[in-house]
């Protein structure tokens, strides 16, 4: 146990003297600190610091364990577990002269890799000065190249602006004759900017309130709104109409060769029907609106996805309203009463939520921008409800005598005097 206690630095105090057979009190000692907890005398001998034994601690436990009386033999025959303390000890001794030999090899290694980092130093040094002459050469190449192209690329230029500038020469030669009326239509276009907002006001009234009435009504309320504009001193073109502000007369072509009846009242409803932000619900006993629906949705150009048509007494018809949205497809209620089905208000409503879906029934469906809902009822005087009248935008497509006048004069020129219908669709198509 004396050979223990020098391992572990431990010096017996007056306590652990005048013991019987232990006259220096190393048993004493060694009991009271290493042997009450074998687990952790074990843990200490394991963990020992090996690399750091004192020249004093090798002294002492040599003395002991060099002498002649020192067998292992004899400890084993004492106590076996004695003798492997022993065991421990001297291995410990031959460790620490072990690294007598090894220690100055492991400082000359230390040596060594330190010069061999100073050496790897240098050379990342001058590894990365060769990578930034690298780099810099490859930029200047990369630079002169892009140089070339550019040049290459401006003198192309060059060959095509002489090329545009001959041609233009040859256009304005030829358009010299356009000049005044170019000139006319700036005057013109200055003299609408300063109209704007008077003929911005007769348009947006007309299309959000005009759609119910006849056409007599809608030019008495366009006058009267045109009285009160100029009364209250707001500029405005004489005499506007909503059709003059919103019509495009090649679109207006188009529908009318959709089988669009060509008066002012049908066209002014076409109008009103796809500038207007709410769906068109369209009073129609003589089925003129939905003729012209169906054969407009044949254009792959207007309705790229066709279009369905349902009654509102069909029950499929929310299966197919569903489908049509998500496929941009366009989709026309016929027949409608006089009370809509609440489950069509998300869609009257267009309660499209931020994520890009609308919610129908239960269902969250994704909404496609090319869907267009359309609905029509034969009941040539309907009633509907104002919150019924807030939701879409009412169209009155019922013939009337006035309209049906303008459809007759329209046909007997189309078919009377051919020549100059001919003549207003060249100059329609040329002013496009």
């Amino acid at each position: 146990m004396e050979v223990a206690c020098h391992m572990f630095a431990l010096k017996p105090g007056k306590a652990n003297l005048g013991g019987t057979g232990d006259p220096q009190g190393y048993f004493d000692l060694a009991k009271k600190s290493l042997l009450k907890d074998p687990t952790a005398f074990l843990d200490k001998m394991i963990k020992y610091d090996k690399e750091n034994i004192t020249d004093k601690c090798v002294k002492n436990v040599r003395n002991i364990i060099d002498k002649p009386e020192f067998s292992l033999e004899d400890v084993r025959k004492a106590n076996q577990a004695m003798e492997g303390i022993c065991k421990w000890a001297m291995a410990m001794m031959k460790y620490y002269d072990l690294l007598k030999i090894v220690n100055p090899m492991r400082e000359k290694v230390a040596e060594m890799n330190a010069q061999l980092a100073i050496v790897r130093k240098d050379l990342a040094e001058k590894l990365a000065k060769l990578k930034a002459v690298e780099e810099k050469l490859g930029l200047l190449e990369a630079t002169y190249q892009e140089k070339l192209e550019t040049e290459q690329r401006l003198q192309a230029k060059i060959d095509d602006c002489n090329l545009k500038l001959e041609r233009a020469g040859k256009i304005i030669s030829g358009l010299a004759g356009e000049k005044q009326r170019w000139t006319e239509t700036v005057d013109r276009l200055g003299k609408e900017y300063d109209h704007l907002i008077g003929n911005c006001l007769i348009a947006a009234g007309m299309t959000a309130y005009s759609g119910p009435f006849t056409a007599q009504f809608r030019q008495a309320l366009e006058k009267e709104w045109y009285e009160k504009i100029v009364e209250l001193g707001v500029k405005i073109a004489p005499n506007i109409t909503m059709k003059e502000i919103l019509e495009d007369p090649v679109q207006t072509k188009t529908w009318t060769a959709n089988s669009l009846p060509s008066d002012n009242l049908s066209i002014e409803n076409a109008i009103i029907m796809f500038k207007s932000r709410r769906w068109p619900l369209m009073i129609d006993p003589q089925s003129q609106a939905n003729k012209f629906i169906k054969n407009l949705a044949r254009d792959p150009e207007e309705a790229r996805s066709g279009i369905d048509t349902c009654k509102m007494s069909e029950p499929t018809l929310l299966r197919n309203l569903e489908l049509a949205i998500q496929f941009g497809k366009w989709f026309l209620i016929e027949n409608v009463g006089e009370e809509l089905d609440p489950a069509l208000e998300p869609i009257l409503l267009k309660q499209v939520d931020k994520s890009g879906s609308l919610r129908l029934g239960d269902k969250s469906i994704p909404w496609n921008n090319d869907f267009k809902f359309f609905l029509t009822t034969t009941i040539p005087n309907p009633h509907y409800a104002p919150e019924t009248q807030v939701k879409v935008s009412i169209l009155n497509f019922a013939i009337t005598p006035f309209g049906l006048e303008e459809q007759m004069l329209n046909l007997f020129i189309a078919i009377e005097m051919p020549d100059l219908q001919k003549k207003k669709d060249e100059i329609v198509q040329r002013n496009a």
